[in-house]
C-alpha cells in the first residue's frame, strides 16, 4: 500500500490552503466545484463549511476540513492530502508558467511540511516516502527525526526507513557515525553499530559499567542501550516479504511496544547529536 502523509498543523493550517488561495491574484484551479469533489470522495462534509450552508473562499473552506480532520476523522487525514495535491497537479498548478501554476513560495511551504513528516514533494506534485540515499545534510537528520516522532507513536511504517532497508536505529546509528566520524562504512553487526553511535555522542553502553557517583541518567542511557539490542533480537532478518519488519512471532501489540522503544532511543541520538553540533 502507498504509504501516504498524515497531517500537522503545517499542511493543514497552512501550506495546502495556500495552493488554492487567490484572492491576491488571478482566478486559478481548483474551483469550488473541484474541492467539493475531493469532500465528498473522502465524506468529509461535517468539516466542510460551505456544506453547511456558509459562504468561504477555497483557502479558508479548505482550511476547515483539514482542521476538522485532524480533531475528528484523522483516519481520512492522509486521503484528503493525497487528493488535494493530486487536484491541484492535474490543474497545473506545479507548471511554471502555466495559467494555474501556484507559485514557488507555495510549493516550496508545501514540501517543506510534508519533509517534516517524512515525505518528499517531488518537482512535478508527486509525494513520496522521502529515502535517504536522495537527501544530505540536515535534510537527512530532518528525516530521521520525522521517522522518530512517529516511532514514539508506535506508527508501523515508522520501523524500516524507506530507501534504505535499515530499521529506524541502524538507520540513526549509521547518520550519527556519518556526522561525527565523516564514515559512510558503518558496521553491520547491530550492537557494535549502536555501541560505536552511543560512543561518539558520549553515551553510557551496557560495555560502562556502573560507578560509584555515576548520575542517574548514565543508567538511564545504558538501560536504553540494553533496550535497542533487545528490540533488534525481535528483527525479521528474511526481509519484510511477509510485510512485517518483525519476526512472525512477534504480535502487533508487542510490535507497537518495540516501535515506541526504537523513537525513544532514536530520539535521544538526534536530540544528543544536536547538541553536539550546537557547541
Amino acid at each position: 500500500m502507498k504509504q501516504q502523509p498524515s497531517l500537522n498543523n503545517a499542511i493543514a493550517a497552512f501550506a495546502i490552503p495556500r495552493m488554492v488561495d487567490d484572492t491576491q491574484t488571478e482566478r486559478r484551479d481548483p474551483n469550488q466545484a473541484d474541492i467539493q469533489l475531493c469532500i465528498d470522495k473522502c465524506t468529509l462534509a461535517q468539516g466542510d463549511q460551505k456544506s453547511q450552508g456558509q459562504r468561504v473562499g477555497k483557502a479558508k473552506r479548505v482550511r476547515s476540513v483539514l482542521t476538522w480532520v485532524i480533531e475528528h476523522a484523522s483516519e481520512y487525514s492522509r486521503e484528503f492530502v493525497e487528493q488535494m495535491v493530486t487536484l491541484i497537479r492535474s490543474c497545473g498548478g506545479f507548471q511554471p508558467g502555466a495559467p494555474n501554476y501556484v507559485g514557488e513560495e507555495a510549493i516550496i511551504c508545501l514540501r517543506d511540511a510534508l519533509l517534516s513528516k517524512g515525505f518528499l514533494l517531488t518537482p512535478e506534485g508527486e509525494i513520496r516516502t522521502a529515502a535517504l540515499d536522495i537527501l544530505s545534510g540536515t535534510e537527512v537528520t530532518d528525516t530521521l527525526a520525522s521517522y522518530v516522532r512517529r516511532a514514539q507513536k508506535g506508527a508501523a511504517d515508522a520501523a524500516i526507513v524507506a530507501g534504505t532497508g535499515k530499521d529506524l536505529l541502524e538507520a540513526v546509528a549509521a547518520h550519527v557515525l556519518f556526522v561525527c566520524g565523516n564514515t559512510n562504512n558503518p558496521p553491520h553487526n547491530f550492537p557494535i553499530l549502536l555501541s560505536q553511535a552511543f560512543v561518539a555522542l558520549e553515551l553510557k553502553t551496557s560495555a560502562d559499567k556502573a560507578v560509584n557517583g555515576d548520575p542517574p541518567e548514565h543508567r538511564f542511557q545504558r538501560a536504553l542501550f540494553e533496550g535497542a539490542c533487545a528490540v533488534n533480537t525481535l528483527r525479521n532478518r528474511q526481509g519484510s516479504g511477509n510485510g512485517s519488519p518483525w519476526l512472525p512471532t512477534v504480535t502487533p501489540e508487542k510490535a507497537r511496544r518495540a516501535t515506541q522503544v526504537m523513537g525513544i532511543v532514536g530520539d535521544l541520538m538526534l536530540r544528543t547529536l544536536k547538541e553536539k553540533q550546537s557547541l
